[in-house]
């Protein structure tokens, strides 16, 4: 499959039809290292290990189901942005993916800044002590409470979103008696390889302000009338889990074009451009994502030649990974309950977690990996469908993947790449308990988010 292959399914991207599924790899044992976390390894014993520990002992303290974060492998990946882009350039970290108190730490330990799009988001950031002015403040209704909030905390930009935003936010900055740093979302009409409801810089959509219709001109227009902002640059995002570059060449040349027009018609050069987020990660072995330095010579090579051929002088780039960083740090570790075999069909596989602590599968079609950790197994492979406890039949983990045939209830299952949008996106159905984020380094695990309990669900029925 081509980089621009997304496991959201066929929609918009070029991947094989309905109902295939690859065949049974080689070694049903082997942890393919594109897909799992650079700790993770099967130890002589057969039981998976990340950090050092073994997944048994893991469960056995922390139970099933949870996330196990693999926190060197997140500071690394952290690293690997900030050196690729360095520091001629912005790299912010975009917390919907996965935002906790922890997290916050470690991106500011490791140099990168975070973007966040509501106000509990920008408390946790304000909680954990990430410098206010690190922070980008993002979100297509921000309310006036958490566009106040934002001013008053000082934070690094604002991302304007629509026209109405425009004069609230210059508002608000009035009354606060500060000139709040902003910069303009806008649409650049491209059409990214991914989901429908993942990409997001066509015209036909809720975020951002168009650049075809001229709109996206006039909002530079009004942010540059208002003394209480301080117009930084333009924002586009294209899309999220993206493989093909050619999508950003496109919106750089448009982008361009907007600030040339903004120069010839105001006399100002904006300094900055911010291209978003969205670059893909390894789900399956099938998947090939980009390295951040390819990532980074690749986008600052587009925007040095685009502004180069309008004579306007390159701007800073700001960039937004999250998936990227986080997504491949972390996998889902779950407990086989039932084993249905289908004669002619399937095996349903039934864990004690699903669509409560993984929407993506059945909320975009998304394809994943997954493996029995717990022991080795030389038994052959048999078709299973994972799916989970709850009362959907769309309430499936893993729609087609391999597992050896003498699986039993007890067995413990992981599923990679779980990092990004997972516990984020985890909600109370069949009033389940959300489970616990466990980070691992050296030997050592520690809980940075909490299991609910059933206190917790309890606590707001007011009765």
């Amino acid at each position: 499959m081509s980089r621009s292959a997304h496991p959201a399914g066929p929609r918009h991207a070029d991947v094989l039809p309905e109902g295939h599924y690859s065949p049974p790899p080689a070694d049903l044992n082997a942890l393919d290292e594109k897909v799992w976390s650079r700790t993770v390894r099967r130890e002589d014993d057969g039981v998976v290990s990340v950090g050092g520990i073994e997944v048994t002992k893991l469960a056995e303290e922390f139970g099933t189901p949870a996330y196990f974060l693999d926190e060197e492998d997140f500071r690394a990946r952290c690293r690997a942005w900030a050196h690729a882009f360095g520091p001629d350039a912005d790299v912010f970290y975009a917390g919907k993916a996965f935002l906790s108190k922890a997290v916050v730490k470690w991106l500011k330990e490791e140099g990168l800044n975070v973007d966040v799009c509501s106000g509990g988001e920008l408390s946790t950031a304000l909680a954990a002590g990430m410098p206010a002015d690190r922070i980008a403040f993002h979100g297509n209704n921000k309310s006036e409470g958490e566009i106040r909030r934002a001013v008053e905390a000082g934070v690094g930009r604002i991302v304007l979103d629509s026209f109405q935003e425009i004069a609230r936010v210059a508002h608000i900055a009035r009354e606060l008696g500060v000139r709040q740093p902003v910069q303009i979302r806008v649409t650049v009409g491209v059409e990214a390889h991914t989901h429908e409801f993942i990409a997001t810089a066509h015209e036909d959509q809720k975020f951002g302000i168009a650049v075809a219709d001229g709109s996206a001109a006039e909002a530079v227009r009004r942010a540059l009338g208002h003394d209480s902002l301080e117009l930084l640059g333009v924002h586009s995002h294209i899309g999220s889990q993206i493989f093909d570059m050619a999508g950003f060449e496109v919106s750089a040349k448009r982008v361009v074009r907007l600030l040339a027009a903004v120069r010839d018609e105001h006399g100002v050069e904006l300094p900055e451009i911010d291209l978003g987020g969205g670059l893909g990660i390894a789900y399956t072995s099938n998947d090939d994502p980009r390295e951040p330095h390819e990532i980074a010579k690749a986008l600052t090579e587009i925007v040095a030649r685009e502004c180069e051929s309008a004579g306007l002088r390159a701007p800073r780039i700001s960039v937004e990974p999250g998936r990227a960083i986080v997504g491949p740090t972390a996998f889902t570790l779950y407990e086989v309950g039932t084993i249905k075999p289908l004669e002619g069909l399937r095996t349903y596989v039934s864990v004690d977690g699903g669509m409560s602590d993984n929407i993506r599968t059945a909320l975009y079609d998304a394809e994943y990996s997954i493996a029995l950790v717990s022991r080795t197994s030389d038994a052959e492979p048999m078709l299973v469908r994972v799916v989970g406890k709850h009362c959907e039949s769309g309430d499936i983990v893993v729609k087609d993947a391999f597992l050896p045939a003498d699986l039993a209830p007890g067995d413990l299952l992981a599923v990679p790449a779980t990092g990004a949008y997972c516990r984020s996106m985890a909600s109370n159905y069949n009033h389940a308990l959300r489970p616990p984020v466990v980070a691992v380094r050296d030997g050592q695990a520690r809980v940075i988010v909490r299991r609910e309990t059933e206190e917790d669900l309890l606590r707001l029925d007011l009765g």
